[in-house]
């Protein structure tokens, strides 16, 4: 196993003990003290109401902006700024058994781009775990892609280094140092260059690079900053199973709603970042999982705090996690949220460099000790507290006669009333949100697409506190998570 893991077992433990502290606590005092239970339940519930009404907020605000920005001829904008020509694109897409059609979509996204194709490097990533497959399809793209792209790289992941886990951090590492050694044979400066890590079936806008190299060329201090893009998942999503298409678009929802809040924010699946900050960090680690967010922390430990997330309000899609079968598919959601709920990994690794950096500024580090704590403890724990363990002090209470007891039921309801305003408001833009509906697909298909919001509150804990708990339990115990390929499948 990586040697980064075991290292602090004391913060290992700390996110998952929080979780079973809470949950625990919450049953005992329901038996023991309803009323303490109760007011823990009123008090949680307030709070979680705060967070929707401030969640719809941003989400507005950024959907809007979204809307906005997609309409933009980017390309034009970027044309007004002298010496645009200069940024060179280096973008990564590492893959494992993806299937030819799954890759060469990625190359046609890019190849329909508004940005000159013969300004990118692009690089396709394979495993050597899958070398045979990959060598075929990889050959049959480059004879396709010929002339496409200022060049089409391949490289090919030796299996079995030492200190590694098998995945795309891994990947990305390899093949980062390998494009090192063509970039430096083209003297290409490395503050000209842009690198974007994309999963093997991002479809990227076609204004993206445009609109990435404006914001990269007039963001103040563009090495410092890495640039996150909207994440929808909308490829493959009118085949999708309701609870996978809640799912994503809560993912995207999300997304949304942080690109309004780019000072707390960190990187997240599909994103673009300075090739000077890649060099200088060392490139992806090679011994984690969630490298998408890690790379983001080391950009911001080695520059000592002055890193940061700029957003780019266009998408950038991928596909919807599916199966052969309905089980299947939500046995495939259940791992993609555990892995990304694997992020806690982060904890114990950044508070020790926290501790020993004197130089990064005490708010900063304050702030993203916060904000990951709270968000990972709330994606635990919230939905069970709300829609499960809230009412079990009510259930098991002596104390009919009580006040409290009494009216507790009719605030719990007025509050979940007023919460509704977040899963009306999900419902409603994801309608705005969905791409053409194919040929295919029955055009009944509409109404589901508005009645699945109602199984909203057993996603959030089927597919939300679940997964989130077992991957917290499993860092508190040491039981530490592999990387989880998720399958594309598309019809």
């Amino acid at each position: 196993m990586a040697t980064q893991y075991g290292q602090h077992r004391l913060l290992e433990i700390i996110p998952g003990a929080l979780i079973w502290t809470t949950l625990v606590f919450a049953v005992v005092f329901s038996f023991v003290a309803p009323a303490v239970a109760i007011v823990f339940i009123i008090v949680f519930d307030l709070y979680w109401l705060f967070r929707v009404i401030y969640f719809v907020l941003y989400l507005f605000y950024s959907w809007r902006r979204y809307h906005q920005e997609v309409a933009v001829d980017w390309f034009s904008e970027l044309q007004k700024i002298s010496d645009w020509q200069k940024v060179y694109h280096v973008i990564f897409l590492p893959t494992y058994k993806e299937s030819h059609e799954i890759m060469k979509a990625a190359l046609l996204a890019l190849k329909t781009s508004t940005y000159p194709t013969k300004q990118m490097i692009v690089v396709l990533a394979g495993e050597e775990r899958d070398a045979a497959h990959f060598r075929q399809s990889a050959e049959r793209l480059v004879r396709e892609f010929d002339g496409v792209f200022f060049k089409l790289l391949t490289t090919i992941h030796p299996a079995n280094l030492s200190d590694e886990i098998p995945g795309k951090g891994s990947n990305l590492h390899w093949s980062g140092n390998e494009v090192k050694k063509t970039i430096d044979a083209l003297a290409i400066p490395y503050e000209h260059i842009v690198a974007s890590a994309f999963d093997i079936d991002t479809i990227a806008h076609p204004q993206y690079f445009a609109r990435l190299t404006h914001a990269f060329l007039t963001t103040p201090n563009p090495l410092r900053t890495s640039y996150q893009p909207v994440t929808t998942f909308s490829n493959n999503i009118w085949s999708a199973t309701a609870p996978v298409r809640v799912a994503s678009f809560g993912t995207t929802f999300w997304m949304l709603t942080e690109l309004s809040r780019s000072e707390r924010m960190w990187t997240f699946s599909s994103h673009s970042m300075p090739w000077q900050m890649l060099v200088d960090v060392g490139f992806w680690e090679k011994d984690m999982v969630s490298e998408d967010s890690r790379i983001f922390l080391q950009g911001l430990l080695h520059y000592h705090g002055d890193y940061r997330v700029t957003p780019i309000f266009l998408p950038v899609s991928m596909d919807a996690v599916s199966g052969k079968t309905y089980l299947d598919s939500l046995k495939a959601l259940y791992k993609q949220q555990r892995r990304w709920a694997w992020g806690v990994e982060h904890f114990p690794y950044m508070v020790p460099k926290f501790l020993k950096d004197k130089q990064m500024p005490l708010r900063i580090k304050v702030k993203y000790v916060f904000n990951h704590v709270e968000g990972m403890y709330t994606w635990a724990t919230a939905p069970i507290l709300i829609f499960i363990l809230g009412y079990l002090p009510l259930f098991v209470s002596h104390e009919a006669s009580s006040v409290l007891v009494a009216v507790t039921p009719f605030t719990l309801e007025w509050i979940m009333r007023l919460a509704m305003i977040g899963v009306l408001t999900s419902g409603i833009l994801s309608m705005t949100m969905l791409p053409g509906r194919p040929a295919h697909v029955k055009k009944g298909t509409w109404i589901v697409m508005i009645v699945q919001w109602a199984v909203l509150p057993i996603t959030f804990v089927l597919f939300g506190s679940l997964p989130a708990i077992d991957a917290q339990t499993r860092l508190m115990l040491g039981k530490y998570l592999g990387f989880n390929v998720t399958k594309k499948e598309r019809n």
